[in-house]
């Protein structure tokens, strides 16, 4: 039988690698004692998505629109870490960044802007920034034109450098991103979403009993790291999710009207 999968993409900073295997090596040896194969290091070299839909996935994180979108079919919710971004445990948001020159203090002040999202099913980085723009307080015309940055962290980067003029980047990875990416001294925070489930740990579809098991190695892993490690990843505990906890992803993405993302929807 061939070995488990783990992957854990979505905040794997290279100027954290380090304290990502870290914790994954706990984790390792958590999941090991409790009779699971798992595997000695992450994959990294294969796309997240082919991993996530992958029958050997012993555990991966993932955004959570995905998942309502498709995942939640094929695997198990194990649980969501909680940040140190000021959220609700289980929870995270949104910042709205533009350049230092762009003197607009609010989305509502923008008109004709370009807009860099990192791909078109995330969360943070297009969908919810797409229900901002449905509020009462902001005209459609405020966006012309959507780019795809790839990462959040290359959204940062073409705001600050000007080919882009806002985006809308995932807490966790903006707390990373002032520790770690220079384009970020470049940019401000003109406003923020509303908070959504943050991005849940997954694995295969599996019975609930060793959903539970792999719940409870996380929280062991999470407990033994060292203060340095916790505070590298912004660690501060993990949440037990439910499936319907997501389900206001799915909806309000079914929502958006087409006038919104034009050169998006066929």
């Amino acid at each position: 039988m061939a070995l488990s999968l783990a992957t854990l993409p979505m905040y794997d900073w290279p100027e954290i690698r380090t304290s990502t295997d870290r914790f994954w090596t706990a984790l390792h040896s958590g999941l090991r004692e409790q009779g699971f194969d798992a595997p000695t290091s992450l994959s990294r070299a294969e796309d997240p998505m082919t991993v996530w839909q992958d029958d050997r996935l012993l555990l991966g994180q993932t955004c959570g629109l995905p998942y309502m979108l498709g995942l939640k079919e094929v695997t198990s919710l194990i649980g969501t870490p909680a940040y140190c971004i000021d959220c609700g445990a289980g929870s995270y948001f949104s910042v709205l960044i533009v350049a230092l020159p762009n003197d607009a203090e609010q989305l509502s002040e923008l008109k004709g802007a370009r807009f860099g999202y990192s791909n078109a099913q995330s969360q943070s980085g297009f969908a919810a920034f797409l229900h901002r723009l449905q509020q009462p307080n902001v005209d459609d015309r405020v966006i012309a034109e959507y780019r795809e940055t790839g990462s959040h962290r290359q959204s940062i980067e073409q705001v600050a450098s000007g080919a882009v003029d806002i985006a809308a980047i995932d807490a966790v990875s903006w707390e990373l991103a002032k520790r770690h990416e220079p384009a970020a001294q470049q940019v401000r925070v003109i406003g923020r979403t509303t908070p959504t489930p943050g991005l849940p740990f997954i694995t295969r579809k599996r019975p609930a009993s060793e959903v539970r098991k792999i719940h409870m190695a996380v929280i062991d892993a999470m407990a033994s790291l060292d203060e340095a490690t916790r505070e590298d990843l912004l660690l501060i505990g993990f949440a037990e999710m439910k499936d319907a906890d997501y389900e206001i992803l799915g909806t309000r993405y079914s929502q958006i009207p087409p006038a919104f993302i034009p050169d998006l929807h066929p």
